[in-house]
């Protein structure tokens, strides 16, 4: 179950980041804290490969870079993605050119992978209000069905299942990957 903390004392945004960080991590939205569940074995399985696939794409080429439970606070919300992914021109970098530890804009990808216990439809209000506000792109993984929900600016959701192609970052035009390809990654036999 995720839970669900309201302070009295926490009014904004401000004020949730100067809490201390939990473990697993907690979010600010809607005027209430979150917290995530802890991830299981099927959920930190999908979110490593799916960060090693990205970045052994990206990174070499300096065209994006996916983060495992980054924080990004962006108008008037915080909250930690599962992966969210940045494309390189957007990583937000200090004047020597080191990456800068707080992350206030949206990721250009938001992945979040559904554990059993998190309301689907708080994940969903994440991602949809990640596109709002900036994102191309969001993906809902259930591994339940083993199906993946695709977000997009000015489009309905749209649901993809086994050898369907997933949509990806333009920047990632060249790579092609299935929602099977995906749920492979859970077997190891």
């Amino acid at each position: 179950m995720t839970l669900s903390i309201q302070p009295t004392t926490v009014t904004s945004v401000e004020e949730f980041l100067k809490l201390p960080e939990t473990k697993p991590a907690s979010e600010y939205f809607n005027g209430k804290i979150y917290q995530k569940p802890m991830p299981q074995g099927e959920h930190s399985t999908l979110q490593g490969s799916l960060i090693t696939a990205i970045n052994g794409i990206a990174k070499p080429q300096k065209i994006a870079y996916a983060f495992p439970e980054l924080r990004c606070t962006f108008e008037g919300r915080s909250i930690v993605p599962d992966i969210a992914v940045f494309e390189w021109q957007r990583i937000p970098l200090l004047s020597n050119g080191r990456i800068t530890n707080k992350f206030e804009i949206p990721p250009d990808w938001i992945i979040e992978i559904l554990s059993p216990e998190q309301s689907p439809n708080r994940v969903i209000s994440k991602i949809t209000f990640s596109i709002q506000n900036g994102a191309k792109l969001g993906w809902l993984l259930d591994s339940a069905d083993e199906s993946i929900m695709i977000f997009e600016p000015n489009k309905l959701p749209e649901l993809k299942e086994k050898q369907d192609i997933l949509p990806v970052l333009n920047v990632l035009e060249n790579w092609q990957l299935t929602v099977a390809d995906v749920f492979s990654w859970l077997s190891f036999v």
